[in-house]
Formats: C-alpha cells, structure tokens, sequence
C-alpha cells in the first residue's frame, strides 16, 4: 500500500514559529511547545504582555494630544480671518478611518467565521476518531460474545451428540478450542476500552468553547461596528450627546480589542509551535493519560511502512485459527450430518456464527490499520491552525487597536472637542472669525440649522453665524 498522506505545516505557522521567545528575565526560551514549563509560559504571557504595551501607548498619545490641544493652544486674536489650519484634513482623516474600520470589521466577521468552520472540522475529526475507536470495541465484543455462545451451546450440544463417535467429539473439541483461541486473541484488540480519554469528550469540550468565543467576537465586532455607524452619525447631525457617548464606548472598545489582541497573539504563538511538531506532545501527553504502549501509538500517529502493525500477530493467529474452525466444521458436516440428523442444526448456526464472525474480522483488520485513525488526526492538526484573519483582524480597525494611531487619535479629538463643546452664543464673532468655506459643510450647516440667517457681506457669500460647523472647533 501506498503511503499515506503527510502532514505539512502552513507558511503561517512556520513564520509564527520562527519568531524568538524570552522569559520574565528576557533569556531566550526554545520554540518547543512545552506548556508545562514555567518558561514557555513566560514566554507566551510575554507575548500578550505587548497587547497591553500598545494600549498603553494608545492612551498616553491621545492624552498627550489632547492635554497639549486643551491647554498649549495660542488664543486667536480677535479680528482674525483665517480658518485653523489642518481642521478640514483632520476631519476627513477621521470619517475615512471610521470607513477603513467598518472594512476592517467586515473582515473581523469573516475570520472569525473561518475560525469557527475550522473548529467544528476539528471536533468532526475527533468525533470521527472516536466512531472508529468504539466501533471497534463494538465488533469485538459482538464477536467474543458470538463465540462465547457458540462454545457453550452448539459446540456443547454436538459433542453430546457426536459421543457414540470418538474421532468426531475430538473434532468437535478442536473447534472449541479453536473457538476459545480466537475470542481470547480478539479481546486483545480492543485496545481502547477502558481508557479514561475520550475523543468525544474533547470534541464537545472544544464545541462548547467555541461557541462562546464565537459569540463573543461577534458581540465584540457588532459593538466596534455601532460605534463607527453612529459616530459617523454624530458627526452628520453634530449630536453632542451622540458624541459624547460614543467617545466613551470607543475608549471600552479600545480596550477591549487590545486585550482580545494579547489574547489571541498568545494563542497564536502557542498554536504555531504544537503544530510545527504535533506528534511528539501528543504521542507524551496521549501516552501518559491513557497507558497504552509506544508501539500502538506510534504506528497510528506516524502511520509509516518502517512500524509494524502491533495486532498484526493476533490478527494472524486468529485468521488461522478461523480457517481451521471452518475446515473442521466441513468435515463434521460430511461424516456426522448423515449418520446423525440431531447434528445437523447445531452445525447450521455453527456456521452462521463462522460467518458473523468472519465479516466482523475483515471489518476489523480494515479499521485496525492506521490509515483511518491517521488522516482523522491529521485533518485535526490542520484545523488546529492559527489563522490570519482571526488571530490579528481587529487591528486592521483604526477605531479599535490599529498599529497607526493618528487616525485614532483624529477621531479621539474630534469627539471630544464635539462632546465638551459650549454653546455659541456670545461667541458669535470668534466663530464667524473661523469658518470653514464650503459648498458642502454650508450645504449641511444649513440643513442642521434652518433658522440661520444668510447675509451677504464683501469677500463672503454667507453669514453662518448663528451655526456651529465642526471644523470650527479645531
């Protein structure tokens, strides 16, 4: 037989691998995954530790900014014409990094759809290892018990029958003990019976997980996606209230994704280094919790033409001991059927159990080979595979943790410059002083404000005193 399909670590994985490790200390740690090792886990902590070092430095540039925004700003003389400069950029710099965040999350939703497809193939690969496992516990047990029947009853009762012919009971006793011969080697085949690990309580273990990380990224995706609606929103009707509580829900949402971001990098990481080299953790770990010899679980992990099959031996002998069941029974059927009848039924269901137990073997050496449990394993491995979309998509969001922080920091200033905003009156003149001129923001102004009074001065078309345009605050 050919062999069987190999296991290849993605790009993705071997990139996240290669990546250098360091303790609390900052001594190098190697990229094996050891979990257990106080090190590895270090190193990992440290990893998600950087999530907070950029929250840190999100925080402190926008308070830098607006601390020198409020409180370093030199007043505008009285009579002076010119709008402040920049105030339209930054305005613009902020409603498209609200559109590069809504594109961001729409990429956020469809990794974390990726991720959840891949955890129920994961938990479908378990589960299928698991359907292998117990059906052949199944099979053995329904032969052994055939078997078991067989010797008591038919084989008990033609040898009482057989008893005038000496030479016929000491065949029927050669099936007995052939019989018993083939039940005590496939009772050695079940070799996962007993064991304490189950495939199908990991697999809904993992299940359960998933849905609440699912749940939870949505929820996380669903609010970052109504902070961005309604502060472009805000800034369409210049709501102070409206801007106000979003500024509020975005400093949460700045937190919460810089956190989900350690989160995840962490378990990117840890995910990288088990599968670069899965087979020898779970070879160790699947050895300790169950007992099961090397030699078994090296040949349904490695699958390979050099290990031998470790049932290959039983199998063997059961085989020949089949075979000579069945030659027996032949003989039995052509010298004892016609000298004596009562011979004839205990035969016939000797023979229908010959032949269930003959299908239950052939099922068994094709669900024995490591073929099925191998490709069950390695389609797990694959799914098991941090994934790009998932791991890292919330940065690609400017309202939340993007590695650029000036258009967060635009739309930090923005909203609260709207939220802390006072009323215009008796400051009609400085806000005349500093309009912004533009058929767009008038056309919107005017919309905003209908009672606004339109006077036609030298050098200006109209007179929005009486209005409160955004750009006039920066």
């Amino acid at each position: 037989m050919g062999a069987p399909p190999g296991y290849r670590p993605s790009a993705w994985v071997h990139l996240l691998h290669q990546l250098p490790r360091a303790d609390f200390q900052l001594r190098p740690v190697p990229s094996g995954f050891a979990p257990q090792e106080q090190g590895y886990q270090q190193a990992l902590m440290l990893v998600a530790a950087l999530a907070g070092l950029g929250l840190a430095l999100s925080l402190i540039f926008i308070a830098v900014y607006l601390i020198r925004f409020c409180c370093c700003r030199s007043p505008e003389p009285p009579g002076a014409k010119s709008p402040p400069p920049g105030g339209g950029c930054v305005t613009w710099s902020c409603i498209a990094a609200l559109l590069v965040g809504c594109a961001g999350i729409g990429i956020g939703f469809y990794g974390n759809s990726e991720t959840s497809d891949g955890v129920s193939q994961l938990s479908a690969a378990l589960l299928h290892a698991n359907h292998t496992l117990s059906t052949i516990d199944h099979l053995v047990l329904e032969t052994v018990e055939g078997l078991d029947k067989a010797v008591r009853s038919e084989l008990t009762t033609l040898e009482e029958v057989l008893t005038p012919r000496t030479e016929l009971v000491a065949a029927a006793r050669g099936a007995r003990r052939q019989a018993e011969a083939v039940a005590q080697q496939l009772q050695g085949l079940a070799f996962w019976q007993g064991v304490p690990l189950s495939p199908l309580q990991v697999a809904e273990d993992v299940s359960f997980v998933e849905e609440y990380r699912w749940l939870a990224y949505v929820l996380l995706l669903l609010l970052e996606l109504l902070v961005c609606l309604f502060t472009l929103l805000g800034l369409a009707k210049q709501s102070k209230w409206l801007v106000a509580v979003m500024t509020a829900v975005s400093l949460l949402v700045l937190v919460l994704s810089w956190g989900s971001m350690g989160l995840e990098a962490a378990t990117a990481v840890g995910l990288s280094d088990f599968c670069s080299n899965p087979d020898t953790y779970v070879l160790n770990l699947t050895q300790e919790e169950t007992g099961l010899s090397s030699d078994i679980l090296n040949y349904y992990f490695l699958c390979s033409q050099a290990i031998s099959n470790p049932f290959q031996q039983r199998l063997t002998l059961s085989q020949r001991a089949l075979a000579n069941i069945h030659a027996q029974l032949q003989g039995l059927e052509r010298e004892a059927a016609p000298q004596f009848p009562s011979a004839q039924k205990p035969l016939l269901s000797l023979e229908e159990t010959l032949n269930v137990t003959e299908g239950n073997f052939h099922q068994l050496v094709a669900l024995l080979h490591c073929r099925g449990l191998h490709k069950g394993h390695l389609e797990a491995w694959k799914e098991a595979h941090p994934r790009v979309p998932v791991d890292f998509v919330l940065l690609a969001s400017p309202t939340t943790k993007t590695p650029y922080p000036i258009p967060t920091m635009q739309r930090r200033r923005l909203l609260w410059l709207l939220a802390t905003e006072v009323p215009a009156h008796g400051r009609q003149a400085q806000m005349q002083n500093s309009m912004v001129e533009g058929p767009e923001w008038r056309k919107l102004l005017t919309s905003r404000w209908p009672g606004s009074r339109e006077r036609e001065e030298p050098g200006r078309e109209r007179d929005l005193s009486t209005s409160r345009p955004v750009t006039s605050l920066l």
